[in-house]
């Protein structure tokens, strides 16, 4: 099969390549995907960079979201699986072979059925971004009538985000730095867009809640953001921290006297109840067309270089898809 796959970490134009390589069997319980389309997400280039963790083993087949159909599966699979088309989600979280490549081999629970209404670049930007927002979400307990924060909009788990809160009944705050991004957030379902470049987030926050403060904030960034909390969180708010630097300063003393629940989440690692949970909502939401999606690019398999530099830029608004 053809992979884009690298041996050590470093530019994508220095150690990605694309090659033949054997094409994998399914062992017991798992599903062959022949995949379509393969997503590129900011974990993916970080970690081919060198920049999150160092390369684990002598060759890694990027990306952990895809889309595609089970073409062979293993024992104790269901043989009717076969033909079946399906979106992954880790697909090379703790594994070496992802979903850049022509097949992968994955866990059946890892296959979701993909809806017929639902094309493969859309199922190669589900896994990661819609399954963080789908989390961070539900442990904010939103409820009809609350106020949510959700800085970075227009960003592949922010722009999911906004959608999931919007369909529990909450009033949406967002911030963007420009004005075609604060459309992209307001297409999402954004009740309130803020240019955090020209305007007062804080003096738009107090002006929105009447000075209260919001019931929760989905945290991007907890390093560049810290500071700003005791300014737009309401007393016994929640703060659910999905992104985070090497090193963050938490306000602690007005969390602790305000009974602020600050809790970090990664996607990678959500209990299997949570998991079930997110796949069953995720699914009715994709089979009901209630989800509005960005594909900002999608190139052929041999432009994969181009593919991790789009991501790595930060210029590309939405989700970059590899046509495999």
């Amino acid at each position: 099969m053809r992979a884009a796959f690298y041996e050590t970490n470093g530019a994508a134009a220095d150690v990605l390549r694309l090659e033949d390589i054997a094409t994998p069997s399914p062992g017991p319980g798992e599903v062959r995907i022949r995949m379509k389309t393969s997503g590129v997400n900011p974990s993916d280039v970080k970690s081919r960079a060198g920049l999150t963790r160092k390369i684990a083993y002598p060759r890694v087949i990027p990306h952990s979201d895809g889309a595609g159909e089970i073409d062979m599966v293993g024992d104790g699979v269901p043989a009717s699986r076969i033909g079946e088309r399906v979106w992954t989600w880790n697909g090379q979280w703790r594994r070496a072979h992802g979903t850049a490549a022509e097949y992968v081999v994955l866990p059946q629970r890892q296959a979701v059925p993909l809806p017929s209404n639902v094309s493969f670049e859309i199922g190669a930007g589900i896994g990661i971004p819609a399954m963080t927002a789908w989390y961070v979400v539900d442990l904010a307990n939103l409820s009809v009538g609350a106020t949510v924060y959700v800085p970075g909009g227009a960003g592949a788990v922010g722009f999911y985000a906004i959608q999931f809160a919007k369909l529990r009944g909450a009033t949406v705050i967002t911030t963007v730095s420009s004005s075609d991004k604060a459309e992209l957030a307001k297409r999402a379902g954004a009740d309130h867009a803020i240019n955090y470049k020209q305007e007062d987030i804080a003096a738009h926050v107090a002006d929105i809640t009447g000075k209260k403060g919001v019931d929760a904030i989905i945290e991007v960034d907890a390093s560049a953001n810290a500071s700003a909390w005791p300014a737009i969180l309401r007393p016994h708010a929640k703060v659910i921290v999905y992104g985070v630097g090497p090193q963050a300063t938490i306000p602690g003393s007005f969390c602790l006297t305000n009974n602020i629940d600050v809790r970090f989440i990664l996607v990678y690692e959500m209990p299997a109840a949570d998991i079930d949970r997110a796949l069953a909502d995720i699914s009715k939401r994709l089979a009901e067309g209630r989800l509005v999606h960005n594909i900002a690019m999608t190139v052929p398999f041999a432009d994969i270089v181009r593919a991790h530099e789009a991501v790595e830029s930060g210029k590309t608004i939405g989700k970059v898809v590899v046509q495999i």
